[in-house]
């Protein structure tokens, strides 16, 4: 199952641990057919995990429990098979090269450009 049933819109799991971030993120898919689910821990992620089927995981790479790389490669060897897209500040080629090597669909980033966000969402959902 590639959606939640509990949700009509597709289903966004959004992992980050500034919860500033999160807000933002609320604020800029607020009109959109989204349904957002926000975690700031990878232990909470792992856990909503457990019963819900989101459609793409949007995924901070540096939190302190566990970097984002790392969540991306242990939900990987799970046989997750949502689609992840990493959220970071840090725009170097390398951290695109991490990702990728993750298995996550791409790299944003922050401060997000809210059209970028939707044509990428769109793409992935």
């Amino acid at each position: 199952m590639t959606s939640n049933e509990k949700f009509g819109n597709p289903l966004i799991l959004a992992v980050d641990n500034a919860l500033m971030f999160l807000n933002t993120l609320k604020r800029l898919l607020e009109d959109e057919p989204y349904d957002l689910h926000c975690e700031t821990s990878v232990e909470d992620a792992l856990q909503f995990l457990e019963t819900n089927h989101p459609n793409l995981i949007l995924l901070d790479i540096e939190m302190p429990d566990m970097d984002g790389y790392e969540f991306a490669r242990m939900l990987k060897r799970q046989r997750q098979k949502t689609p992840i897209l990493f959220i970071s500040a840090n725009s170097g080629k390398e951290y695109l090269e991490k990702a990728l090597e993750a298995g996550a669909e791409g790299l944003l980033v922050k401060p997000l450009r809210r059209s970028q966000l939707i044509e990428k969402l769109k793409q992935l959902t």
